[in-house]
């Protein structure tokens, strides 16, 4: 298990628990896994989790049948902007989650994957994942 996995890595696996704290989610799998969503902030960039869209209870205990990423960019005189989404699919539900990110076009405005053994993390502040 890689480190900085691709997000499609979660197709197959099974969610118990979906938590956010402020703009970074955890994804915890039955496996003992959780893939971290979330972006370092730099001086003149801004990324943030500007919508949840689904339930994401309907997710859990359900084998996720898509897993996917993709991202929208553009450029303004003055800056760049870039839209992720992130998306998962079970039989009963699904959820997208959308992050904006803008910078002055010199700042990375990505959100990244990270997977780490869910004994290993804290979660203090963290709340369950609703809907927005």
């Amino acid at each position: 298990m890689a480190l900085y996995p691709d997000f499609s890595e979660l197709k197959g696996k099974i969610l118990d628990a979906i938590l956010r704290n402020g703009d970074e989610v955890y994804l915890q799998t039955t496996e003992g896994q959780t893939y971290r969503l979330y972006h370092e902030q730099d001086c003149c960039e801004s990324v943030y989790l500007a919508d949840v869209s689904g339930d994401p209870a309907a997710l859990l205990g359900e084998e996720i049948l898509v897993a996917e990423e993709r991202s929208e960019s553009g450029g303004e005189v003055e800056g760049s902007f870039t839209y992720t989404f992130y998306n998962l699919q079970t039989m009963h539900g699904d959820l997208t989650l959308r992050w904006n990110g803008s910078s002055n076009g010199y700042y990375s405005e990505s959100v990244g994957v990270q997977c780490m053994p869910t004994s290993v993390l804290s979660f203090d502040g963290a709340k369950p994942l609703t809907e927005t």
